[in-house]
């Protein structure tokens, strides 16, 4: 245990921050935590944004986190953010004009939507990030029968917004530049899979096609043609929120430059957590990238938290560097698709582990031989065997570490 002296912040108000919050209490700091938020809502569950929310199958209120005893004494300071960080003074401006002096630092602060760009861009377009989000989208494509819909982009938010309107009755476009829907982090055969469940309900995919301009009744695509458009939304990757630590000498090229157990760039009082984090996963390599999946910033807080703790009352971090197993999931037409580990690490070698390529499927990706990720996609009866992989991946990883 900690002598509760000091004061922890943490920047950033969402799952990663109340899991941060609750992970240093578990590891015994007894100090004060303040945590900053831009948002007004206490901290929240995203994935039902895209699905149970937007269908309105869950109330705004129900996606609201539970704060649990441990943290009830955390003081939370909502609706405003921090402008600036100092971190050799252990200061930060928030855009209300105070200040917050800290002991240790938690970069919590995650992701906003990156925006589409042209000469003339259209305001009216919607994205889905937040409850707020969620919320006007849903009142826009209610608003009138069969709204026509189109979606720019087809990742994981993209897909998941379409399947969703589509349950709500809209007529649904999609536009993307590359071949196949989230083929990125899925691969061909996978992809493809998945485009055909999308057509099958009546999605119209326009790929390998860029947007040109949007107005309010049409989106112009690159090769001159009109999509017809009430309702837009912009789903195009996301960008990190780290303008606030500029100034500090830290590499913010892609989120936070973390060390193998979350230091931000090995300093020792201040850590970052979630999909803003850019660290290395001992499991795979010493290449630090971002992991934007929904286990992140609980696996990331969990460590952190020992990481910061350790760090400021001077006692030994974690032997073993973070080494996370990353997983993920998606709801579509209540088809179940599922990750488990790093398939974009072994996307030149996939290989299918069982089912039909055109139907319920569970494909396997590896590296050089060896398998770093699986996906399933389907219907939920697949779970158990997606989970016996899952132990698998993970008996081979410490097998990997124990053998060092």
């Amino acid at each position: 245990m900690t002598d509760g002296a000091g004061r922890i912040a943490v920047v950033g108000a969402s799952l990663g921050g109340l899991r941060a919050a609750e992970q240093l209490r578990a590891s015994g700091w007894a100090g004060e935590i303040v945590v900053v938020g831009a948002e007004p809502h206490m901290p929240y569950n995203r994935p039902p944004l895209s699905k149970e929310v937007l269908a309105g199958a869950a109330h705004a209120e129900s996606v609201a986190l539970p704060i649990r005893r441990a943290v009830s004494d955390v003081t939370w300071r909502l609706g405003t953010a921090v402008a600036t960080a100092d971190l050799s003074a252990r200061s930060l401006l928030l855009t209300d004009g105070r200040t917050l002096a800290f002991d240790g630092l938690v970069v919590a602060t995650g992701l906003r939507p990156r925006r589409l760009r042209w000469p003339d861009p259209y305001t009216g377009s919607h994205l889905l990030r937040t409850l707020d989000d969620a919320v006007r989208l849903r009142a826009a494509l209610t608003g009138r029968p069969a709204a026509r819909l189109v979606v720019v982009g087809a990742g994981f938010i993209g897909c998941e917004v379409a399947a969703t309107a589509r349950t709500l009755g809209a007529d649904v476009a999609v536009v993307d530049p590359l071949p196949l829907p989230m083929l990125i982090p899925l691969g061909e055969a996978l992809a493809a899979n998945l485009l055909r469940r999308h057509q099958t309900r009546g999605v119209r995919f326009h790929l390998g096609r860029t947007v040109e301009g949007i107005d309010r009744h049409r989106v112009v695509l690159d090769d001159g043609r009109e999509v017809p458009a009430d309702v837009v939304v912009e789903a195009v990757g996301s960008l990190p929120n780290t303008e606030w630590l500029a100034g500090n000498g830290l590499d913010l090229a892609d989120g936070v430059l973390c060390d193998d157990h979350l230091r931000v760039e090995g300093l020792p009082h201040v850590v970052a957590v979630g999909d803003v984090a850019r660290f290395p996963n001992a499991r795979y390599d010493a290449v630090p990238r971002r992991v934007e999946h929904w286990s992140v910033p609980t696996e990331t807080a969990k460590y952190a938290a020992r990481t910061l703790v350790a760090g400021l009352t001077g006692t030994p971090p974690d032997d073993a560097p973070f080494a996370p197993l990353p997983t993920f999931w998606s709801d579509q037409y209540g088809d179940r698709l599922q990750s488990i580990g790093a398939p974009t690490l072994g996307s030149t070698d996939v290989r299918v582990l069982g089912g039909d390529v055109d139907g319920d499927v569970i494909v396997g990706y590896h590296r050089q031989g060896e398998l770093v990720g699986v996906a399933a996609l389907g219907s939920r009866h697949m779970a158990a065997t997606v989970a016996r992989y899952r132990a698998a991946l993970d008996r081979g990883a410490d097998w990997k570490r124990a053998r060092r």
